[in-house]
Order: C-alpha cells, then sequence, then structure tokens
C-alpha cells in the first residue's frame, strides 16, 4: 500500500510592522511547523505609531518558536521584552556583536520607559491610572536569558525544518541582512537595515545573492547622499559656529552614529579645520557603552571592520580629544556651561535622552546650530526642525527656535537608493521585493526605480497584509 504524504504548503508572511514608517519592524514567517519572527521593533515618532506598542499583536507570543535579529537599533529590537512578557520563550537568534549591543540598547529603554511612566504619574498626563512602563528590567532580564548569537555565515536551525544564515550588512556593528530556507525549500531574505559601501569604520554589505523572496528597506529610496558636500557643509558649520562664540549640538544615534561622527570630527581635529582645544563632549551613558564595544570590537580584530578603523580604539572613552559626560549632575553643569564646543547626545531623533535638555537649553540662542546627521522620521522633533519648525515642544511647553539647523543626511549609516540599487544589481531575481522600512515617498520612488532599472516585480506592502512566499 502507498502511502500518500501530505504536500508541504507554502510559507505565509504577515508584515506586523515597519509599513509605511521607518520604525517597528515585525515580519512574521509561518510554515505548517514553524513561526519565527524577522526583528521586533519598536514604534516610535508620531503619537499614533507609539500607541501601536500597547495594541496586542494578532497572534500570541507563546507560539512564536524564534526570533531573527537582523541588528540591535531599537526600531528592530526594542519590542522584544515585551514579546518576553507576554510569553515568548524561544532563541532570539543573532551576531555576537548584536547580541553585546541589544543589552545596552534595552537596558537603557526599559529606564526610560520608567521614567517616562512615573514622570505620567507624577504629572497626572497619562490616561492610564497607574501608568506603567511598557516592559521593566526583569523583562530584559528575561530576553537576554534567550538571545542565542550564531557566528555570521553559519547556517543554524532555530526552528523546525528553517535553516538561518545571517551576513554582514555594514550599517552598524553586528548589523546583518538575514537568508531563510524555509522547508518548503523556498527562501526570504530580509535586508534589516542596509549599510553603505562608504562607512569609515565597517566593510560594505555582503552581496544579496538572491531569493524568492526579499523584503528590502527603503528608508532613503527617493535620495542620494552626496558625502563630499555633507561633510563639507558639517565643517563650515562648525567652524563658523564655534568661530562665533556658539554651541553645536549634534542629536546622535547612540550606537554608530556617534562613532561615524567622532570620527568625522577626529579628521576636522587633524586637518586643522576645528582647534584642537575646542572641547568635544559626549553626553550619552548609553552612547558611551557603545564605544566600548565598538573598541572592543577594535582589539578583536572582528571582520566586519574595516582594516584602517583602528580609530575607533584611540577615540573611545578617551578624555584626550573627547570629553565623556557620564553623570547626570555633570550633564547639567555642561547644560549651564557657556563655552564654545561640540555636543554630541542622543537620541538621534530628539525623542528622548538627555539631548532633549540641551535643545531647551540651546535652540533660543542664534549663535548655536543643530546639526541632525541621520534620519529623522516623521513625529519626531528631529523631523520638525529639518521641516523648519519655529518652535518646539518639549516639558509641557515651547521653546522657540533661533538657532540654526543643518541637516546632513549624508551621515547616515543607511545605503541610499542608488546604493540599494547596486547592491541588489547581478542578483537573481526574486518572484517578489517587498519595500518595507520606509515612510510612503520613499518606499514608493525605490518600487518605481526598481521596477524601472532591475526589471523585478516590487510591492509596497500593507500593514497587516498576509502574502504567500513562493
Amino acid at each position: 500500500m502507498t502511502t500518500i504524504r501530505p504536500r508541504t504548503r507554502p510559507g505565509l508572511l504577515t508584515f506586523l510592522g515597519g509599513v509605511g514608517t521607518v520604525t517597528g519592524s515585525k515580519f512574521l514567517v509561518e510554515t505548517d511547523h514553524a513561526r519565527m519572527l524577522v526583528d521586533c521593533g519598536l514604534f516610535q515618532g508620531a503619537a499614533e505609531l507609539r500607541r501601536r506598542n500597547r495594541r496586542p499583536l494578532p497572534l500570541d507570543p507563546a507560539d512564536v518558536d524564534a526570533v531573527i535579529l537582523t541588528h540591535a537599533h531599537l526600531d528592530h529590537c526594542g519590542y522584544l521584552p515585551r514579546l518576553v512578557r507576554d510569553g515568548f520563550g524561544g532563541p532570539v537568534v543573532c551576531s555576537p556583536n548584536t547580541a553585546a549591543l541589544a543589552e545596552l540598547i534595552l537596558r537603557d529603554s526599559a529606564h526610560l520607559l520608567r521614567e517616562e511612566a512615573d514622570h505620567a504619574n507624577r504629572y497626572g498626563w497619562s490616561k492610564h491610572r497607574p501608568a506603567e512602563p511598557l516592559y521593566t528590567d526583569e523583562d530584559v532580564d528575561r530576553t537576554m536569558g534567550l538571545i542565542t548569537p550564531v557566528r555570521v555565515g553559519e547556517p543554524v536551525e532555530p526552528a523546525k525544518d528553517t535553516v538561518v544564515r545571517l551576513h554582514h550588512a555594514g550599517h552598524i556593528l553586528g548589523s546583518t541582512w538575514v537568508h531563510l530556507t524555509l522547508e518548503d525549500g523556498h527562501t526570504l531574505a530580509s535586508s534589516g537595515d542596509l549599510g553603505r559601501p562608504v562607512h569609515p569604520l565597517l566593510k560594505p554589505p555582503e552581496p544579496f545573492g538572491g531569493a524568492d523572496v526579499l523584503l528590502l528597506e527603503s528608508t532613503y529610496g527617493n535620495r542620494r547622499h552626496d558625502d563630499a558636500a555633507a561633510r563639507a557643509r558639517f565643517a563650515d558649520a562648525v567652524g563658523y559656529t564655534l568661530a562665533r562664540g556658539g554651541t553645536v549640538l549634534i542629536p546622535s544615534f547612540a550606537v554608530d552614529r556617534t562613532e561615524v561622527v567622532l570620527h568625522e570630527l577626529a579628521e576636522l581635529r587633524r586637518s586643522g579645520r576645528i582647534p584642537q582645544t575646542v572641547p568635544v563632549f559626549v553626553d550619552s551613558p548609553l552612547a558611551l557603552a557603545a564605544l566600548e564595544v565598538y573598541r572592543r570590537a577594535s582589539e578583536a580584530h572582528a571582520p566586519e571592520l574595516r582594516p584602517d578603523a583602528g580609530a575607533i580604539g584611540e577615540m573611545a572613552l578617551d578624555a584626550g580629544p573627547f570629553l565623556p559626560i557620564r553623570s547626570l549632575e555633570d550633564s547639567t553643569r555642561l547644560m549651564e556651561s557657556r563655552i564654545p564646543c561640540v555636543i554630541v547626545s542622543a537620541s538621534g531623533m530628539a525623542t528622548g535622552g538627555r539631548v532633549v535638555r540641551h535643545l531647551q537649553q540651546l535652540l533660543p540662542d542664534p549663535r548655536n546650530t543643530v546639526v541632525i546627521v541621520g534620519f529623522a522620521a516623521a513625529g519626531t522633533r528631529a523631523r520638525d526642525l529639518v521641516d523648519g519648525a519655529r518652535v518646539l515642544k518639549m516639558y509641557g511647553g515651547y521653546v522657540p527656535v533661533h538657532a540654526q539647523v543643518l541637516n546632513v543626511p549624508g551621515f547616515s549609516a543607511h545605503a541610499d537608493a542608488d546604493e540599494i540599487l547596486q547592491w541588489l544589481r547581478g542578483s537573481p531575481a526574486p518572484h517578489t521585493t517587498y519595500l518595507v522600512h520606509g515612510e510612503p515617498d520613499g518606499a514608493a520612488v525605490l518600487r518605481g526605480r526598481i521596477d524601472d532599472r532591475l526589471g523585478w516585480t516590487a510591492v509596497v506592502p500593507r500593514m497587516n497584509e498576509r502574502v504567500l512566499v513562493r
């Protein structure tokens, strides 16, 4: 008697975040025997996006077998402790350097969430009584117990009949793009956040190589970075501001953007564009901790670092060229100081952290300059500044914007449209390419360029849309 084996059904992909926005990346991949999330990020920016973090996911977290984490930025990993709090208990697969940075990011996030809840309870502005943080330090502890570092390029099977390989993505230390082989033989790749070939510290992203379905970031899908012009504008703004007795404030993502900004400031000092005597402060405990992770990676000759990136070890936590501000008391004294200086502080989109206090202090003075060095999502203070806001709301009131504002997107660690297309060229065409992690204009423009230049089928998906992997 012949036994007829049931046919394996195709995989199913559901877009739970990172659609129509650059935050909240969560992509559910399901097969007959496995259920996985690729990334598990927080929504940030506008209030409507942030409210999504409080809505239950359309799944039982206890039924998720594994999470594949591309990198340690909050919009890709920041929901993990909530997933664990709600019942997830499987492995979180990522690179070793992502594991190191994710712990810093998640512990800082839990601290900020606790502060936000305490502030809401103290002043009564939350509709919840009492306000509770999205997750706690204890949730982060449980999450870190699930983190499973794997070697980049090495095949692993985090869920039944599903093979995962990580490949260097060149975005931040530890960042990867992901290739999954599902039980029916079909393949899915996710770019995560794709880095740039000209990153001063990291090697370019490893080539794509093909997959049946591709999730492709589109953050800068409608833009082109002009690196030479960006560096020249940055140098001119810093030099001019210091010469007129002002302060340069650089809101910077704590992980990688701070390293890139410090690298550029070091180059300006070496070339004489910035006087050696002008102090450069790093006012972010998280950024200082991340600098230490980068320094250790440099000492260990991490394969994703450029061979000439040894300057990381020289600059990290060095009190000579860069002055670390660790305590809140020292940060307050810095805010009260009137000496011309450069301050690098988190967060990059000015949604929270010490940089908000610096903005409150510095924005009213026209001698000062605020330099936005990364992507500013809609609904964030950084985006409001880039769009020309004349007042900025913070701490329950409005602050006038008289300082100069300079937008330098060339410092972004995200590939621009041309660099994304270059990463795709030479690869077999996926059955479908889904444009994610981008605002509507960027995703739409990149979709058109992929169609015109490569002849591939590219789609901008909808939130909670479900499609087959085939």
